[in-house]
């Protein structure tokens, strides 16, 4: 389908540019309270995104944007205090996100006057999730201990394999143009169950609950094409 489009827009060229803006990879887990640790939470993250595009025009209006991103994504907990009778504690998480993104977007601009146009779009992008990893921080008194606890991490162990590397999404979405200036913000939904087994019982876990989960996007971001015909 992409090469199809590419021959499609060869007489009609869009533009080649990058982008930067801002981003929310949010994992969204049902994981049951008896799972161990090194099972992450649903968590919301905030981080940045960046990337290049290519815009090729179908034909008046309509065409498709090509692009790749590189995504981090970052969450703090706040620290919650606890007691084992002997002494208190806090303890705090920190989770950090990597990720690739290949994107293909369907989209149509409206001139809404001059070179101002708004675009509507909609399209697939395929993640790879390169590292996804929690940091346990305890502190009883003045001393600070540190614990990283995973969730993907590119390493051959059998207790960091609960997680798919792969993802794909469906985002939907909208923004502005003005001559080669742009901005696009939109939501991306997870089309696929992050976890690679279908039960919690056969991660290990006393639990006959199946494993469902998506892993979404909130993103704004803005941009310039470096070359535009």
């Amino acid at each position: 389908m992409l090469l199809a489009a590419g021959v499609m827009a060869q007489e009609n060229m869009g533009g080649f540019g990058f982008h930067i803006g801002y981003a929310a990879p949010t994992l969204r887990l049902n994981t049951p309270t008896s799972v161990p640790s090194t099972k992450l939470e649903t968590t919301m993250m905030s981080g940045v995104k960046v990337g290049l595009n290519y815009d090729a025009t179908i034909t008046k209006g309509f065409g498709t944007t090509l692009g790749l991103n590189y995504t981090f994504g970052t969450y703090h907990s706040p620290w919650v205090e606890s007691t084992d009778g002997y002494s208190t504690k806090q303890a705090r998480y920190r989770d950090t996100y990597h990720g690739l993104e290949i994107f293909c977007d369907w989209q149509y601009k409206f001139q809404i006057a001059g070179d101002t146009y708004l675009m509507l779009y909609t399209g697939p992008t395929i993640q790879f999730h390169i590292s996804l990893n929690e940091q346990e921080y305890v502190r009883v008194g003045s001393t600070t201990t540190t614990q990283t606890r995973y969730g993907y991490e590119y390493r051959d162990n059998e207790a960091f394999e609960d997680y798919k590397r792969v993802n794909v999404t469906w985002g939907i979405g909208a923004g502005f143009q003005y001559k080669r200036y742009f901005l696009r913000g939109g939501y991306d939904f997870g089309l696929f169950n992050p976890y690679k087994k279908d039960t919690f019982r056969a991660m290990g876990v006393d639990s006959d609950l199946y494993t469902r989960g998506r892993f979404d996007q909130w993103q704004i971001k803005i941009g310039m094409y470096i070359w535009q015909n």
